[in-house]
């Protein structure tokens, strides 16, 4: 038998594509499974954005390879928004890079940065996909945990207490998933001087901005982050467009052209009449915006009763499309979420495959209709 890579024994099958199957098949057999575990939005995206990709399908040059930095209207689209929604100033020629979504980038940027043996500071909770790109780079990962009494940000005191010698990259994430805080100002200014300090890149991973949080915040926006800071955004979340796969890596010319040295070997350019349809969605006013959040905040607000009736505590501060939810002393997360699945036909995602901190907590979708969350909240 032919021996996989040894880099491939690293890594494990991602936790929702193997649970998903065992839901998929409960859904066979008739039971009637209410998903509030995946952040995959269910509602449409601009009408405007599916009538710019289906016009672009005629278009003479549609089907033709499309360039590696993606339609210099795109990237001028990318940098118009950062402008109107941060504040940040950014040159579409050579600090935007397109992507087919911002989890290509984070294995894009592993690439273009990462040798074996190099040590990576990712976050307890966190994004898995962290964690399982960076052993396939066969890097070493470094965790710094996040707890609820520091508001779920950085200690940077206890990482300045840390040998960094050997630390390349880092991976922040906010607003958070899946706790769902916010960093403030301070937290950005003072990381970047720290990544400053220790010649670590430092990767923003932010596609929740717009979900449920008033005050968007791009690490670029503090004075020299350019230097050290790279930031990843994707329309997924923002514009109900996760299936489109568009995402974008923001950062100065040297950081995008290495990361492009790694992407132009691994596709082919985004599909034309997906980058048409971005171009508007990345136009629209501050009324999506209010209207999304607005369907947002009554699902929201029926996932606090759920966590309520689930004898759960949580946040109601936080942002983005969960509710991070702490379940009583002593129940274990996986366990707690297969009860509720066999018992209760709803799938509930279990906190600690985001990591050892996320052990005691569960994380609640708001990618469902309030018609299933009345009836989540009925069944329990």
């Amino acid at each position: 038998m032919i021996q996989v890579a040894n880099r491939l024994h690293s890594v494990e099958e991602y936790y929702f594509s193997k649970k998903l199957r065992e839901v998929n098949l409960l859904k066979a057999s008739g039971k009637p499974i209410i998903n509030l575990g995946i952040g995959s939005p269910d509602m449409q995206p601009p009408q405007k954005v599916i009538k710019a990709l289906a016009a672009g399908l005629y278009d003479e040059n549609a089907h033709k390879y499309q360039s590696y930095q993606g339609l210099p209207e795109l990237r001028e689209a990318m940098a118009a928004f950062y402008k109107d929604q941060y504040n940040v100033h950014v040159s579409a020629e050579t600090e935007i890079l397109p992507l087919m979504g911002s989890k290509e980038g984070i294995m894009h940027i592993s690439m273009a940065y990462l040798n074996k043996g190099d040590e990576v500071l990712i976050p307890n909770p966190g994004y898995p996909t962290y964690l399982s790109v960076t052993k396939l780079m066969e890097a070493k990962p470094i965790f710094y945990e996040l707890d609820e009494s520091n508001n779920w940000l950085p200690n940077l005191k206890a990482l300045e207490q840390l040998d960094l010698s050997k630390v390349k990259l880092m991976w922040l994430n906010y607003p958070h998933m899946p706790t769902g805080a916010n960093a403030t100002e301070q937290l950005f200014e003072d990381i970047v001087t720290f990544a400053k300090k220790h010649n670590i890149l430092l990767v923003n991973d932010n596609p929740y901005s717009f979900v449920l949080n008033d005050k968007p915040k791009s690490i670029l926006s503090v004075r020299g982050a350019k230097e050290v800071c790279l930031e990843l955004n994707s329309l997924s979340k923002t514009f109900n467009m996760a299936g489109w796969r568009v995402g974008m890596v923001l950062g100065n010319h040297s950081h995008i052209s290495n990361i492009l040295k790694v992407k132009s070997n691994m596709d082919s350019g985004m599909f034309y009449g997906v980058q048409k349809g971005a171009i508007e969605a990345l136009k629209c006013s501050s009324m999506w915006y209010a209207t999304l959040n607005s369907v947002y905040q009554k699902r929201r607000e029926l996932v606090w009763k759920l966590a309520e009736a689930l004898n759960c505590t949580y946040d109601k501060n936080s942002s983005g499309l969960f509710v991070w939810a702490k379940l009583p002393p002593f129940v274990k997360s996986e366990e707690f979420i297969d009860v509720i699945l066999k018992n209760n036909h709803i799938f509930i995602t279990p906190g600690t495959i985001f990591g050892s901190k996320g052990e005691g907590y569960i994380r609640i979708s708001l990618c469902v209709t309030t018609e299933d969350l009345e009836e989540a909240i009925v069944r329990i």
